[in-house]
This record gives structure tokens, sequence and C-alpha cells, in this order.
């Protein structure tokens, strides 16, 4: 840890020297990529270098505690549980900022919610969630715009489509993929029995064009008349835009606009975000072979959580994590939840950089 540590304070300095040089104050692309470059360095610099500082002082007030008379001992001691307790603190912020950044923690993200098993009342269920994602996107005062959706005969969801965007979308949302399970009693159900159904959920990063590069001649785009809501223009223009992309055979279809140019942007936006989730994914699959002792995939195929009615309880299968604020969750107060969830997968990452422990110095006993 500390190895690493060090590589990345000489890597800081050598950017530091580097930004003073004429070559790159002379090029304004280089000084922008050096002065990123350092920015992102500087908290870590800056914490290890108050460690360092705190290690040293720790060094000083034990040689005082060793030599000094009974008085001057005693505020030495003093001065050591200070000194040792705010090395502690260091150090665990030292982990924290070791962790790698997931670099689409900042990115808006595409939100398909689709229901699963279970008929009308897994279409019930998809609505619910619909409506707590998007309370809990108001709540956090991102923007959010409903690309697609189709609705069940009972007044649920078949599936929708969203976009959303705001500062640190992904990085909330990005633990919600999965499938998630409601039990209740229907309330078509004359016997009282309670019935199981699912829904997925899926976030998807959104893609920029640098992120995912698409050849036109690997699309088939079709034109359709739209069938649905949309006042007279619905079975009179060809508005609707299917775009199938041919090497993947992902489709997708948008229909929601007036204009087969919005449709197509939309279509293309959904494309995109699809297909860099594919090569993320091919990533994560090549680092679990690695690492065969990992707990849980990720994968949509799991049931992350289950949201069951009689008991107003939800439980997150992957951090056993149980709560029975039910109902503030599904209208849209997702904090707990979301934080519980972060903060495990944050400490498994931790494990995963700092294996090395430091050495504990100082007298064991004062």
């Amino acid at each position: 840890m500390f190895d690493k540590l060090t590589s990345v304070e000489s890597r800081y300095d050598e950017l530091m020297t580097r930004l003073g040089t004429t070559e790159v104050q002379s090029d304004a692309s280089e000084y922008k990529k050096a002065a990123k470059a350092l920015a992102e360095l500087e908290p870590l610099v800056e914490k290890f270098r108050q460690f360092k500082s705190v290690e040293l002082d720790i060094a000083g007030a034990e040689e005082l505690f060793r030599g000094a008379d009974a008085d001057m001992r005693e505020l030495a001691d003093e001065e050591l549980k200070s000194l040792t307790a705010r090395r502690e603190t260091l150090l665990q912020e030292l982990k924290v900022l070791l962790v790698p950044k997931d670099p689409n923690d900042e990115k808006n993200v595409i939100l398909e919610i689709r229901a699963g098993t279970g008929g009308d009342e897994a279409a019930l269920f998809a609505g619910e969630l619909f409506r707590m994602y998007t309370r809990y996107a108001e709540r956090q005062g991102w923007k959010l715009d409903v690309m697609s959706s189709s609705e069940s005969g009972t007044g649920g969801l078949k599936e929708a489509v969203v976009s959303i965007e705001g500062r640190g979308v992904y990085s909330k949302l990005k633990y919600e993929s999965g499938v998630h399970r409601v039990q209740r009693v229907p309330a078509t159900e004359a016997s009282g029995r309670i019935h199981t159904s699912t829904a997925t959920v899926a976030v998807l990063p959104e893609a920029e064009e640098v992120d995912i590069q698409i050849n036109e001649k690997d699309l088939r785009i079709d034109t359709f008349c739209s069938s649905g809501p949309g006042g007279q223009s619905v079975n009179t223009t060809y508005s609707a835009v299917r775009i199938t992309h041919l090497p993947t055979n992902l489709v997708v279809s948008q229909q929601d606009e007036k204009s087969q140019i919005k449709n197509r942007a939309k279509a293309m936006k959904v494309l995109r975000a699809r297909l860099y989730e594919i090569e993320m994914q091919k990533q994560q699959d090549a680092i679990a072979k690695e690492r065969r002792g990992q707990v849980g995939t990720g994968e949509r195929s799991e049931k992350i959580r289950t949201y069951n009615f009689p008991q107003s309880r939800i439980t997150d299968h992957r951090i056993n994590f149980t709560t029975h604020q039910l109902h503030d969750v599904l209208d849209g107060d997702l904090r707990e939840l979301i934080d519980e969830v972060t903060t495990f997968y944050n400490a498994r990452k931790l494990k995963e950089v700092t294996s090395v422990e430091p050495e504990q110095t100082g007298p064991t006993t004062h």
C-alpha cells in the first residue's frame, strides 16, 4: 500500500515539474491534460503527506516519552494518544482515496424497467418501481425523460425506458440493476394467498460517441407508422424508427416523438448505452475469472431485492440488509438502501487495494 502511495507521490512531483516547463505551457492541450492528471492525484498526495507528518510527530513524541521525567511523559502520553487517533483516521481516509474510481460514476443513465414473471401483478409492480425511481430522481433534482413506455391493461407497466440526467446519477443507481421480487396478496385474490412476482431493472451508463463508435454500415434502420397515443399523426406518417445493430442483433424501437429525426436520435442514445454495457460486461467477466473467490457477479439474472408487503419489509439479498420502511422506499426514499449497498461494495474494493497494513509503531503500554 505504501509503495503505491510513494509511487503516486513521485508521479505527482513529476507532473508539477512538467507543468512548469515551457514545452507544456506552450501547448494548451498538453497543459490541460497534465493539469487534469495533477488534480486527480492531489487529494491522495496531500492526505499521504499529512499521514507522513503525523508519523514523524509520533516518532518525536515517543522519543520524548522514553527520555523525559514523569510530568513530561504524561504530556507525551496524551500527545501520543491524540496523534495515534489522528494517524488511524488518516489511514482510513487514504484507503478510501485508494479505491479505484468508476469512470462512469458521473454519467447520466438509461433506466429500463420491465415486468417479469407474474402477469398483471408483475406489470403493477413494474409500475410501482417506475414511480419509485421517478420520485427518487425528483428528490435528487435530476432531469427525467420518458423515452418509451408500454402500459398493461390493468394500469401497470409492461416496460419503460427512461433517460435520467444529473450529477452522479450512475454512481447512485448502478447497483439497482437486477431482478426485483415482490410478495403480496393481489387485490383479485379471494383466498388471501400471497403471490410472488418479479420485475427487472437495468441501469445503463449513457455512452457518448467517443465511448462507442458505431459504423453506419452496421445499422439497419426501418421506419413505420406509430401505434398508440400520438394524436392525428398515428398511422399517417412514418415517424417511428426501428434500428437493428447487425453485428450484435440488438434492436431498438422509438415512436414517442412525432418527428422521425427525434425518434432516431433517442433510439441511437439507447443503442449506444446498450452496446457500451456489453463492452463493460466483457471487461467485468474477464476480471471475475481471475477472482474466483468474489461473491456475486452483478449479473442481471440475480435476484437482488425482495419487497414483502405483508411484513412491510425490504431485503437486499446481496448484503443481507433488511429495512421495514417499505412504503417510504416505494415513495422514493432510497437513501438508506443505496448507501448500504454502496458502502458494501466500496468496502470490498478497499480489501483489494489495502491488503498490506502498516506496521504499528509506538509504545504498546503507557
